[in-house]
């Protein structure tokens, strides 16, 4: 191979260097799409691994503070009756359910979204690895 193969060479046609600039056109395009798609995946996943301990914690929390609260009231009723009526009463104030507008917060949806939004979260790692890859 001689260095003059490398040269500019006017004799080429219009055609070809029309499909050069073509490819250039389409390939810019594809990375446009696959940048935006990046952005997108990897939004989705931040998003995902910022809520997902929160909704978890929170659901776990939600769950376990009637137990706590019951295991406390039954050990201070030995202590003080009236401790022990404080105790309850608190344990009933503990809502089982929330509505928030039109959604329904238990603790057991929230556990479930907490590792819903995991799975979310490791499936926008995967699509953006792949996205980085196509780049």
């Amino acid at each position: 191979m001689s260095f003059s193969d490398d040269r500019y060479s006017p004799s080429r046609s219009l055609t070809e260097r029309q499909n050069g600039s073509s490819n250039g056109l389409s390939s810019l395009i594809r990375l446009t799409i696959w940048s935006v798609l990046y952005f997108l995946f990897y939004m989705a996943q931040q998003i995902a691994e910022l809520l997902a301990p929160l909704l978890l914690i929170a659901g776990v929390g939600w769950a376990a503070l009637p137990h706590v609260v019951n295991a406390v009231s039954s050990s201070a009723s030995h202590v003080d009756a009236q401790a022990h009526d404080v105790m309850s009463h608190v344990s009933e104030a503990i809502p089982h359910e929330i509505m928030l507008g039109s959604h329904l917060l238990t603790p057991s949806g929230l556990i479930f979204d907490g590792i819903l939004l995991m799975a979310v979260a490791a499936f926008g790692a995967t699509l953006s690895a792949v996205a980085a890859r196509s780049m």
